[in-house]
């Protein structure tokens, strides 16, 4: 059944259209490292811009100037295999902004000052052209929904109806099929027109180090926002779970006195895994801490803490699981999840500085797993390896710390405990205060 389009008097919006809604160091940068940094830092100084390449991710970024807060009602999809239509009602304004990625073919709606909170975990159905429906927020201020193509498809029209009568404002955007070089041609002519229609994002880095002399700690809570990341049978949530005990670390560490300490997110919100990574680059940091509580379907029996560190090849099929789950997750948040290519130059110079700095990342996980094995179960083998990307930060020493699994009701009971947070947090301080006390014991 071919959908009707609605007319109010409104004019529709073209997709195609230009208005388409379419190395600084720590100033306690390892004592030891100190003669290896005066031929470092001209490497750096060239390797730079590579660098950051090597970390930036090819998905859409942007940043959205501030707008007045409107929320969406309700969703809803009608229509077949031929032409298919997503309706979303809304309260208040708001200017979308739409592009397709391929592999696998999604199609994505940025939503500038948009919440979701009275749909809270409304399902919507998915129907003809559409394989899954996903939202939520996605950045301060921004929300987003993701759509699974079932086809190849072109976006036939996006048009804005003002609320009429006791109808409120419909957002209302009709897909039709394609081909597969059609469908490409959309991907490329959305992407263009999704640039030219948003700010791109400051890359500045800060100069966090010129303000203390203390060592810089970043503490990076898994997942957020529209990426949920695993959850329990019971239906506690991974996102809001490492968030807790992030917060709860974050502050046990300041206590200290010791450490200036950043989280890379404070909130519900969504930040893409080569984000991540400049955050802590941005913020000059000497140690990186990504915190995650998965899951394992085919392995509900496994509990208990595992660290992880950089490597190219996985350790085991568990770890080589993790790190796809990762990928699944930025997948399903919206994001191009294709490598970015670094040139032969810069693969070298990043290979260089990654050679120093993975023998501190392994010192700071023989500590890390010392430390907690006093504080809670860990996993068999517990210190792993694995090319997560979220760790590849060439400068900083970085390690993953999976908490448990909330595929284990054992587990999912003691991530849910205080008394065990406390615990555990306590440990993982001592680790950091023993980590950089044997940088400067070290020191020539």
């Amino acid at each position: 059944m071919k959908a009707s389009t609605p007319t109010f008097g409104e004019q529709p919006f073209r997709p195609d259209a230009k208005t388409s809604l379419g190395l600084g160091q720590g100033a306690l940068r390892f004592l030891s490292m100190l003669k290896f940094s005066l031929c470092l830092t001209l490497l750096i100084g060239l390797m730079w811009p590579w660098s950051a390449a090597a970390t930036e991710d090819t998905t859409l970024e942007a940043s959205f100037e501030p707008v007045e807060e409107a929320t969406a009602l309700a969703a809803r999809i009608a229509g077949d295999e031929a032409r298919t239509r997503i309706v979303i009602d809304l309260a208040g304004d708001v200017v979308p902004s739409v592009y397709m990625l391929p592999e696998p073919n999604r199609l994505i709606l940025d939503l500038p000052g948009l919440s979701f909170e009275p749909m809270g975990d409304t399902q919507v159905e998915a129907r003809g052209l559409i394989s899954a429906f996903r939202y939520g927020p996605f950045a301060p201020g921004r929300g987003r929904i993701v759509v699974d193509l079932a086809d190849y498809v072109v976006i036939d029209e996006i048009l804005m109806l003002a609320a009429l009568d006791d109808q409120p404002t419909r957002l209302v955007l009709d897909l039709v099929r394609s081909d597969e070089e059609g469908f490409l041609a959309e991907v490329e002519r959305t992407r263009e027109s999704f640039l030219a229609s948003v700010e791109a994002p400051k890359e500045n880095r800060l100069d966090i180090a010129s303000t203390s002399g203390r060592p810089i700690v970043v503490i990076d809570p898994g997942h957020g926002g529209i990426d949920s990341g695993a959850v329990s049978r019971s239906g506690v949530l991974e996102k809001e779970v490492v968030l807790r005990f992030a917060r709860e670390f974050a502050a046990d560490l300041r206590a200290t006195g010791r450490f200036e300490v950043y989280m890379t997110r404070d909130d519900d919100v969504f930040i893409p895994l080569a984000g991540r990574v400049r955050f802590a680059q941005n913020h000059n940091a000497d140690l990186f801490i990504s915190v995650h509580a998965d899951s394992l379907v085919r392995h509900r029996d496994m509990r208990g803490a595992t660290v992880y560190t950089l490597s190219d090849r996985a350790s085991d099929e568990i770890a080589q699981q993790l790190v796809d789950n990762e990928r699944r997750s930025e997948m399903l948040a919206g994001m191009d999840v294709t490598e970015p290519a670094t040139s032969e130059v810069a693969d070298i110079l990043i290979d260089l500085t990654r050679r120093e700095t993975t023998r501190f990342s392994l010192a700071f996980a023989e500590d890390l797993v010392s430390e907690i094995t006093t504080a809670t179960r860990m996993v068999n083998n517990p210190h792993r390896s694995a090319g997560f990307r979220v760790l590849k930060a060439p400068e900083i020493p970085s390690v993953l710390l999976e908490l448990g699994f909330l595929s284990n009701e054992d587990d999912v009971r003691l991530l849910t405990d205080a008394a065990w947070r406390e615990r555990t947090i306590a440990s993982l301080s001592t680790a950091v205060e023993r980590f950089f006390e044997q940088r400067v014991a070290s020191a020539p």
